[in-house]
């Protein structure tokens, strides 16, 4: 799309799946979208609740937007060809923006037949593939409508075992924190070949796009990463915070906004100091991303004061303190 859209307000006549990748990349270029349709699809709807775009359910007046974009185009998929053999590619696609998809990924995106993407997944990068590829919104959206893995895993057989080449397109990379081997393991009972290209983990890259190394020479010689998806205490919870408060590393926390109360509570209990610094960074690597310095005593109320939400990257630690 080569037109000028920052500042500008773009009225979107359609919110299926194949409108994704535009109004991504319309929000990434500045624009302010709103997206008119009765129903939308959950990639869109989660983009709505975040509070990226509005969507309105009713008629628009077209003539109070700038630019006004009709129905996308839809393309039926072409059949795959018999003798090329069905297969699944995992593309781990980096935090957010579709830059810091890996070359590796990109080609497999290109030469897709169908795309099954996460939410968090850049949708931009879609406009890479073929016309006629075919895109599976599998989003899992906290509290909201959720695709189950056993699902997920059906849909990636299913068109692979027809022949196709299936790009699973997940946001960071696949085999942290984000079920990669468990859709490997899937195919693989269902005899379907995979091929895994790594991408960069939020883990790391979140707190390096804010400016906070998660290692430094003389203060701390290692990070470890854990998700905080369920709270200290919680059945499922296997992680002993006693021993990370005294690990001497800096703690990365991903999953854990909803969560934090609870973690802080439990590195203050198992000796971690409460001025120990903290900072969380929401949306890396986007255009909407932020910051919160904080300390651990303090990083919940700050967090809050501030409207931080998921997805977003906890750093506890003395690097978090560090000024470039």
């Amino acid at each position: 799309m080569e037109l000028n859209v920052a500042g500008r307000s773009v009225l979107v006549l359609d919110g299926g799946e194949p409108a994704v990748a535009t109004v991504a990349a319309l929000l990434r270029d500045g624009a302010k979208v709103t997206v008119a349709a009765p129903a939308v699809c959950t990639a869109i709807q989660d983009l709505a609740e975040r509070g990226r775009l509005d969507w309105t359910t009713g008629p628009a007046d077209e003539a109070a937007h700038d630019v006004v974009l009709r129905a996308v185009a839809r393309e039926e998929p072409r059949p795959a060809s018999p003798s090329a053999g069905g297969r699944v590619t995992l593309v781990g696609a980096g935090p957010g923006d579709p830059g810091l998809v890996t070359v590796a990924g990109r080609a497999a995106i290109e030469t897709a037949d169908v795309i099954v993407a996460d939410r968090l997944a850049p949708w931009e990068s879609v406009a890479w593939a073929r016309p006629d590829v075919e895109v599976v919104d599998v989003s899992k959206i906290p509290f909201g409508r959720s695709t189950p893995q056993e699902e997920i895993n059906r849909v990636l057989v299913e068109h692979a075992s027809a022949g196709k080449h299936v790009v699973r397109l997940k946001g960071g990379d696949s085999f942290v924190f984000g079920r990669g081997f468990e859709e490997v393991q899937a195919c693989a009972a269902a005899g379907v070949p995979t091929t895994v290209v790594p991408g960069v983990t939020s883990s790391v890259a979140g707190p390096e796009l804010a400016g906070i190394p998660v290692t430094h020479r003389g203060l701390v010689q290692g990070f470890t990463v854990v998700s905080g998806h369920v709270p200290p205490g919680h059945p499922e919870s296997t992680l002993d915070y006693a021993a990370l408060a005294r690990s001497g590393t800096t703690l990365v926390v991903l999953m854990g906004v909803r969560t934090l109360p609870a973690i802080v509570a439990a590195l203050v209990d198992g000796g971690l100091a409460a001025d120990t610094p903290c900072a969380l960074v929401a949306d890396a690597s986007l255009a909407s991303q932020r910051v919160v310095r904080s300390t651990l005593a303090d990083a919940v109320a700050d967090a809050t004061a501030a409207g931080v939400g998921a997805p977003a990257v906890a750093v506890i630690g003395h690097v978090a303190a560090l000024e470039p």
